[in-house]
């Protein structure tokens, strides 16, 4: 997934209503206006907000006629989820590292935390905040 993919479904799935609708639609593929009946928002707010997921990939639509009948494509979210898995595992192992390190005998908390760092002395006698 690219950065430009994922600004794009992370951005859509960042309105509440958009998720909602997202939600509604992979139960039961819709089209705005059985949309429109179903939430407290116009027909054009429902337009517009399916316009953003279908152009951030989510959402395909399928013209019957005069209706345009949305459905869930689970690519684009596969992909984000996927992505947040790898992220997050790399997190994982490195707070896992660190609580391994802070678990060693004799270990305590980094000098920059503390402020007991080899500047510490220098930038307090400058009046300055250690660094």
């Amino acid at each position: 997934m690219t950065d430009d993919q994922a600004g794009a479904v992370f951005g859509a799935l960042a309105d509440p209503m958009r998720r909602r609708l997202l939600t509604a639609i992979s139960a039961h593929p819709s089209t705005a206006t059985e949309l429109a009946t179903a939430f407290p928002i116009s027909r054009q707010a429902v337009t517009k907000h399916l316009n953003s997921l279908s152009d951030a990939g989510l959402l395909d639509r399928e013209k019957a006629g005069r209706d345009v009948r949305y459905h869930v494509t689970p690519a684009p979210l596969s992909s984000a989820v996927s992505w947040m898995a790898e992220v997050g595992g790399q997190w994982d192992s490195r707070l896992a590292r660190l609580a391994g390190t802070l678990s060693e005998p004799g270990a305590g908390p980094p000098a920059q935390l503390d402020g007991s760092g080899p500047g510490a002395a220098r930038a307090g006698q400058r009046g300055e905040m250690p660094r």
